[in-house]
């Protein structure tokens, strides 16, 4: 199977307040989603994390957290992660590190951005954009100006956990149909 997570922000104590996370503290936020993740995904599916994995710098931290989660992973770089720079990181821990990434499943394009963007490859035809990084602000201003094949998949909009690529198919807009 194939899943997204974008914006876990794991080990980042201020996210609990910024986007309002019903956590107590930062080590219950991330047993939480660990623990999400790994229910979900299974060490041979493969898991797109969207940018914003953790705010350390700390590439040691890093190591230690993504050998501790389960899937194959494939890192879409977002505006945290400083980790990457850190010599001590041990990069094989994903499969690929990218800034922005396509892809076909199932006669559908996916567009793969830690940003919302207002149009992508394929915008015209059967895909679907992917993003992170506004977390749960705006959600109304991001809905109304993004068309629905524009997806959010920050954790904060699925339960703090990832998301599969049948279920963002499955609930997207009636009418995306093949061309």
């Amino acid at each position: 199977m194939i899943y997204f997570i974008a914006d876990p922000h794991f080990g980042h104590t201020n996210i609990l307040k910024f986007s309002n996370r019903p956590f107590k503290t930062i080590d219950e936020h991330d047993e939480s989603l660990m623990k999400a993740w790994n229910h979900r995904v299974g060490n041979n599916d493969i898991i797109y994390i969207l940018g914003d994995l953790t705010m350390s710098k700390d590439g040691e931290y890093a190591n230690k957290l993504l050998s501790k989660l389960n899937g194959r992973k494939i890192l879409i770089k977002g505006n945290h992660e400083s980790y990457l720079n850190d010599p001590k990181f041990d990069k094989s821990n994903y499969e690929l590190i990218t800034d922005y990434l396509t892809f076909n499943y199932q006669k559908t394009k996916f567009v793969l951005f830690h940003y919302p963007i207002l149009e992508w490859d394929g915008f015209f035809g059967r895909s679907l954009h992917l993003y992170g990084h506004v977390h749960n602000t705006r959600l109304d201003y991001f809905q109304s100006t993004l068309p629905r094949r524009a997806i959010n998949v920050g954790v904060d909009l699925f339960n703090y956990a990832p998301v599969s690529i049948d279920e963002l198919i499955e609930h997207n807009d009636p009418e995306f149909k093949p061309l």
